[in-house]
């Protein structure tokens, strides 16, 4: 998610942001809005859902969905009454977490919710680093899809770690991944890409993608061809990091995904938990 949308969201949610006496809360009505949800029975069905999960662990409803009505205003200029309710942000939370992470808004209030403070520095932090997370995950599924492919192609387990570490030396303008390993000082036993920044991930990931379709599509076999195939497809993407300005062995190693998904793992087992009485 970048920066721009970031920030232009970060302000869309504390714009709708109410505080009575020291407590802060939102309005469903004008979140069903920020979080586009075209009609309020919609939008009802996933508070319900919350509803149900914030009962689940033994938090009081009542709490945190109070029903409130507001007047607005009618074309006509008069104004009617209708129903609405009063979110604290851990009911905030529950409904992001029971709505559609495929949508942008969704998945930044995930996150603007569950961070209990409103610095946006902390929200953009936790956002990249549930990208990089989504990046490693991808990269694992790829990588077996590839193995997948190849296996049926003539290649075993020990021709496919060979193409694969000849995959990142065309990456990574010629170290290995042993070098690799050495240069960032990953310990031997963990994959290099649990430790990489998240532009190189997806540009393992994308290589790692090209060679599985390649594969396929140009009915390649043997340890050779799909050796070269996958080179190749490396060696390109180098060259379009180079052309931005990036080399990618010469980027700094990022915190281990193990430590990183942990604390978010421990950080959401806390907000499933519910806030403390």
């Amino acid at each position: 998610m970048k920066s721009e949308i970031i920030t232009t969201l970060f302000k869309s949610f504390e714009d709708i942001r109410h505080e009575r006496d020291g407590v802060e809360y939102w309005h469903a009505r004008e979140l069903q809005v920020l979080l586009e949800y075209s009609e309020w029975r919609n939008f009802t069905n996933v508070i319900d859902k919350a509803k149900q999960a914030c009962e689940g662990v033994g938090q009081p409803v009542v709490d945190h969905f109070v029903d409130v009505n507001k007047m607005v205003e009618l074309g006509s200029g008069s104004s009617r009454k209708i129903k609405d309710i009063a979110l604290t942000r851990y009911a905030c939370y529950l409904i992001a977490q029971n709505g559609d992470p495929g949508k942008t808004e969704i998945a930044f209030a995930q996150t603007y919710f569950a961070v209990q403070t409103r610095k946006q520095e902390l929200i953009e932090k936790r956002l990249l680093e549930i990208d990089r997370l989504n990046a490693r995950q991808k990269l694992t599924a790829s990588e077996k899809a590839l193995s997948q492919v190849i296996f049926e192609r003539g290649v075993n387990s020990l021709s496919f770690a060979v193409i694969r570490s000849k995959g990142d030396a065309a990456l990574f303008g010629g170290y290995t991944t042993a070098d690799m390993k050495a240069k960032l000082a990953v310990p031997k036993s963990r994959p290099l890409a649990d430790f990489l920044p998240t532009l190189l991930i997806k540009g393992k990931d994308f290589a790692t993608e090209l060679t599985s379709h390649n594969v396929v599509d140009k009915d390649l076999k043997g340890d050779g061809s799909i050796t070269k195939e996958h080179v190749d497809n490396n060696t390109a993407v180098r060259e379009m990091l180079l052309k931005r300005g990036v080399r990618p062995e010469s980027l700094p190693p990022a915190e281990d995904v193990k430590k990183v998904r942990r604390r978010h793992t421990s950080e959401q087992k806390k907000l499933d938990k519910g806030p403390r009485n």
